[in-house]
């Protein structure tokens, strides 16, 4: 099977990131956010898209 040394880095960097806060997401996010904002990096976000309606009226039901 093919390796994928870079990801299996990524995977081993999460892991043991996680594991440092005993896999709290709360403390993970916590801590995520506070690099983040220690970067000194300029964050730009994009609003939430909407779902895309669809235009199949066979997936709509009448009456």
């Amino acid at each position: 099977m093919w390796r994928d040394e870079i990801l299996e880095e990524i995977y081993r960097s999460r892991e043991e990131h996680a594991l440092a806060f005993n896999y709290d997401l709360k403390a993970i996010c916590d801590d995520l956010r506070k690099r983040q904002a220690q970067s000194g990096r300029k964050i730009i976000s994009q609003p939430l898209r909407q779902p895309h309606q669809s235009h199949n009226k066979s997936l709509h039901t009448t009456g």
